[in-house]
């Protein structure tokens, strides 16, 4: 094996992608970003140097809660409030949000509601008009904008009713087996809407369709899929060293292992390669 040259050391965050044909993906480790694309099929050495920096204080804390913050920060910020996970609990109209002016800059802005196709349909949600860099993230294959809503908590409403008719969660091991059944996107949000309108008749459906929307799909640079997904954990094996196979979503896959980047923010790691 050739001699492996340290790349970068530091807290880990999710990947940065950019919306390519193969989407293309960087890792920030520290203060550098690491071209993954280019490394795929060399084999990379990830060390946990068993330290932990909060992911928004930078404090050391010896448990990462959500997916990268100390416990201070995680009783303390909104984004870490239960309502970040479940919109349809915003609670800044009560007048209890945690941070008021970071819930006007994030909650009380227009928010999409689409369809995507990662291991199968499912409904989400995500603030702003452009949900691009939230389908990536998914490893999703194919997604559909279907509303647009003018806040957050109206966004949870929409996708509370929807995921009546319509899982709303991806199975991260499908999706990390292979490439989804193609689905006519366009049919599905039809079908969803006449859904909704027979189960409320008289209701009225939150926001307004997304004008001109078309569904789009994303590829992803993986050399092959495993058969059977299995999830490295640093915590009990803090040395993963592999070849790299493949990237989708927030995954690295390995020979052997697949390991969610996302899972380790905060994670100060070594990164080497040839």
């Amino acid at each position: 094996m050739s001699a492996m040259t340290l790349l970068a050391r530091g807290p880990l965050r999710k990947m940065v992608t950019r919306d390519t044909a193969p989407v293309e993906y960087a890792l920030p480790v520290g203060d550098r970003q690491i071209d993954l694309s280019a490394r795929l099929g060399q084999t990379i050495r990830l060390e946990w140097h068993r330290e932990i920096r909060c992911t928004h204080c930078d404090r050391i804390t010896k448990k990462s809660f959500n997916q990268g913050y100390c416990y201070p920060c995680f009783t303390r910020l909104a984004q870490c409030d239960r309502c970040v996970v479940k919109p349809e609990l915003c609670h800044y109209h009560e007048g209890t949000c945690r941070e008021p002016e970071w819930g006007e800059e994030h909650c009380l802005i227009p928010h999409t509601v689409y369809l995507s196709n990662s291991s199968g349909l499912k409904v989400g949600i995500t603030r702003g008009l452009d949900a691009t860099t939230r389908w990536i993230d998914q490893g999703a294959s194919q997604a559909l904008a279907i509303r647009v809503v003018p806040d957050r908590r109206s966004a949870g409403a929409l996708e509370v009713r929807l995921k009546e008719h319509v899982a709303d969660r991806t199975d991260w091991r499908k999706m990390l087996k292979g490439e989804p059944e193609p689905l006519d996107l366009a049919t599905e949000r039809e079908r969803l809407m006449a859904e909704l309108s027979a189960a409320s008749p008289g209701s009225e459906i939150p926001g307004e369709p997304v004008d001109g929307a078309e569904p789009v799909e994303f590829h992803y640079p993986v050399a092959h899929y495993p058969e059977k997904v299995s999830a490295h954990n640093l915590e009990k094996n803090p040395v993963l060293e592999a070849t790299l196979v493949g990237i989708k979503g927030q995954y690295l896959i390995f020979e052997g292992c697949v390991i969610n980047v996302r899972k380790y923010g905060g994670y100060v790691v070594s990164v080497m390669a040839p």
